[in-house]
């Protein structure tokens, strides 16, 4: 599969079998996510890996109150241990950094067969309290890996001359 394939592949999964995930192929996407590029090569971010069920459910329900991250056989918490360093333009290096890293993961899960959705709306200090993530470390985003039960839902986007702009805004 090429990088092309695989991002017109990748989607949003919210719907998982029971099915573990193979440790080769979670090793294979964590192998991704350390190649990423990060500022000044930082390399800010860390994983924690949850595949215990009772874990995941806790997650479920007091930080993510989303359905699919407990039936996930895999929930990934994309964290960074940060010096808050800024970069010339004036955004913090860890957000993006750890951002560039999950998309490492998710489209190498693509390639393995696997399906991801990458989760932003989630309580910090939860995850934090359920995973014993100190409070210097953020907790930036979580990450459901499995088995989809459906693929391929036709994605709409926009079409390159709306959200493109040569040389200049105007």
């Amino acid at each position: 599969m090429d990088v092309m394939d695989a991002i017109k592949q990748r989607e949003s999964v919210r719907s998982y079998k029971n099915t573990p995930v193979e440790d080769k192929k979670l090793q294979l996407l964590l192998e991704a996510a350390r190649l990423a590029p990060s500022a000044s090569n930082r390399q800010e971010w860390r994983f924690i890996v949850v595949k215990d069920k009772e874990t995941r459910q806790k997650i479920e329900v007091a930080a993510a109150n989303q359905g699919f991250v407990a039936e996930a056989p895999v929930v990934i918490a994309a964290c960074a241990q940060t010096d808050n360093h800024i970069m010339m333009c004036g955004q913090p290096c860890y957000p993006i950094d750890v951002a560039i890293a999950i998309d490492h993961i998710t489209l190498k899960a693509v390639e393995e067969g696997l399906g991801t959705c990458w989760i932003g709306a989630f309580d910090e200090k939860a995850v934090q309290a359920i995973l014993r993530i100190p409070p210097e470390i953020r907790v930036v985003s979580l990450l459901t890996v499995g088995y989809p039960k459906t693929l391929h839902s036709k994605k709409t986007r926009k079409q390159l001359d709306e959200i493109i702009k040569y040389e200049c805004w105007s």
